[in-house]
């Protein structure tokens, strides 16, 4: 049942989704309305978008079906056009939309490689510039990426998938950083959830107890006013957990021809993640190298 009201925790919140004309997107789109947002049911063709949008208003809520491409540029514009000639703001853009393409990287051709990143991750740039300058404009902002646990720790036939996958958490990673200071947070949903995305890689009793409805309310946390930034959450099947790309504290080897063999030996205290720790920018690396072989210096003086 999906309502409408200010009370709800996104009263007032207009909310964009794409490929929301099915399965996990059309999930989403479901569940903030029900959270009191307005709704784009952005899709590629705008039948399916259209049947989520009477969804959405048979119970109670408000939505906008616009059917566009991510990877098109003019066409994500306009969208963006529509919906603030429509509601005046965008405060939520989830990117959702994606296409698989899954083939071993030896059979897989270049141009299923590039399909793939152009919708997953070039789609969602595509997306979030349409919506940044709104975004910056009105000091508020929530962006959600959709990764996945094929780029973050990799699938057997997904390297195409994958690495679009973790670029987006490099997208997001630094959209985070540079939307901080005007009220945009951005990051990561790594959803389990079978879709037509999944039929056929996992068995049916999985795909049984992967009810996409049981992903979307991690969007709350993370589009709420309160929300993190720089989150990667992982859900499916209830299930919530989080990930973090992590840097141990490692190990200054310094200089030398033997540097590299020095390095093998000492690897496993490299690899030790006691102390690990998760950088608040990458420049983080770069600072705490600079430190280590500033007090080995020092250390040998």
């Amino acid at each position: 049942m999906t309502t409408s009201g200010s009370d709800l925790p996104l009263g007032g919140r207009v909310a964009i989704v794409t490929g929301a004309g099915g399965g996990l997107g059309r999930a989403h789109a479901l569940y903030l309305a029900s959270q009191g947002a307005a709704v784009v049911v952005n899709d590629l063709a705008i039948e399916p978008a259209q049947a989520v949008v009477r969804e959405i208003e048979q119970g109670g809520g408000t939505a906008l079906a616009v059917a566009a491409s991510v990877t098109d540029e003019a066409a994500v514009e306009a969208m963006v056009r529509q919906v603030l000639d429509q509601w005046g703001r965008v405060d939520i853009l989830i990117n959702n939309a994606g296409i698989l393409r899954d083939k071993s990287f030896a059979k897989m051709s270049l141009d299923d490689f590039r399909t793939v990143i152009d919708v997953h991750l070039i789609g969602a740039a595509i997306c979030c510039k349409a919506v940044w300058e709104v975004m910056r404009a009105q000091q508020y902002g929530r962006i959600v990426m959709t990764t996945s646990s094929s780029g973050l720790w990799g699938n057997f036939g997904q390297a195409n998938y994958g690495a679009a996958k973790m670029a987006l958490v490099g997208l997001m990673q630094t959209l985070a950083i540079e939307g901080e200071k005007y009220g945009i947070r951005v990051n990561a949903l790594a959803p389990t959830a079978a879709t037509q995305m999944t039929h056929g890689v996992l068995s049916d009793a999985s795909l049984a107890a992967l009810d996409p409805a049981l992903v979307s309310p991690a969007l709350l946390p993370l589009v709420a006013d309160d929300a993190p930034t720089r989150m990667i959450l992982c859900a499916g099947a209830g299930h919530f957990a989080v990930a973090d790309v992590t840097l141990s504290q490692g190990l200054h080897i310094g200089a030398g021809a033997d540097a590299g063999q020095r390095l093998i030996a000492e690897l496993p205290r490299v690899i030790d993640r006691d102390g690990a720790i998760v950088p608040a920018y990458g420049f983080t690396q770069a600072e705490r190298e600079v430190a280590s072989a500033d007090a080995a210096m020092a250390g040998a003086s």
